[in-house]
């Protein structure tokens, strides 16, 4: 059985969530050390050539065990997709960096504030497109508040995302978000999932090959000649992989912002609540659909009978 088999998946699931976000990178990974250790590693003499003859003699077990192996890693780390985005966002102790990575996150933003300050004077055009690119940045990328400012790019991507989403309209993406998802047309909904699962593929990916440099560096330790620099390799599409992976956050984060646009009133409807005449009503009602959600708070918005708004 060739080694391309052992990357395919039931035509069901290609292009599914589960084969971008949790089978392939996990796949990627092993397959990486596997070929490693089929060269040789951990020892002083690797050999290639020793690596693809195991490879194109595998029997039809083996490489049915290594798909076996590969699933169950997808499946027991599917749980912690959330947790590992996490640490990517800057989820760890002060103790261990954060502290220091917040600093000089806040330093870029404000850095990014003065770009976007608007030009005094006659500015010329070069001016004024110059700083309206730096204010589009600055709300991209960071939250509008100081004290949400995470320590890592992803972090403050995903933060501008929360603070930004509905804001305009009164509502609290943290706690509207689940609610609103749910009432999203197909065609914003398929948008918002890809960009979600871009997003969730690239992190997954940047965290899987980080710990892959980390395994290589560690199986290549006793090699001879410049062996262990192959660990650049894994390490250097982490990199890759972390950027691409804020790329897609900013993306994930237009998305949301798309769907509040186009469907607060559907969640209204939803709920059989009234759409509200005005601005002024608008705000009202939806700060007080926050609170129930956030605290419990009852709203003072009666209901409409007869099927809705529509």
């Amino acid at each position: 059985m060739s080694l391309d088999a052992l990357a395919e998946m039931p035509a069901g699931l290609q292009g599914s969530r589960f084969f971008r976000v949790y089978y392939f990178p996990t796949y990627a990974v092993l397959l990486f050390l596997l070929i490693l250790v089929w060269a040789g590693a951990p020892g002083e003499r690797i050999s290639f050539k020793a690596a693809w003859e195991t490879a194109a003699n595998l029997e039809i077990a083996e490489a049915l065990l290594i798909i076996v192996v590969v699933v169950l890693l997808a499946l027991v780390l599917h749980p912690f997709q959330s947790a590992l985005v996490g640490v990517l966002e800057g989820g760890w102790a002060a103790s261990l960096g954060s502290g220091l990575l917040r600093r000089r996150q806040l330093a870029r933003m404000r850095t990014l504030t003065e770009a976007a300050a608007p030009p005094t004077g006659t500015p010329g055009d070069q001016a004024v497109q110059a700083a309206g690119q730096a204010a589009t940045r600055l709300r991209r990328r960071f939250p509008t508040r100081e004290h949400l400012v995470r320590p890592t790019a992803l972090g403050n991507a995903l933060a501008a995302m929360q603070d930004n989403a509905g804001r305009a309209y009164g509502l609290d993406a943290v706690v509207a978000w689940p609610r609103l998802y749910a009432v999203l047309g197909q065609s914003v909904r398929g948008v918002v999932d890809d960009r979600r699962d871009t997003m969730d593929s690239t992190a997954r990916l940047a965290a899987s090959t980080g710990i892959a440099a980390i395994a290589t560096f560690a199986l290549l330790s006793q090699a001879t000649h410049w062996w262990w620099l192959l660990g650049f390799v894994p390490l250097t599409v982490s990199v890759i992989a972390y950027r691409a992976a804020v790329h897609a956050a900013v993306a994930y984060g237009e998305a949301v912002e798309l769907a509040f646009d186009l469907h607060r009133f559907d969640l209204l409807d939803a709920l059989h609540l009234a759409a509200p005449a005005d601005r002024a009503a608008e705000l009202k009602i939806n700060q007080e659909l926050c609170d129930l959600w956030r605290q419990g708070v009852p709203p003072t918005a009666g209901y409409v009978t007869g099927g809705g708004n529509r």
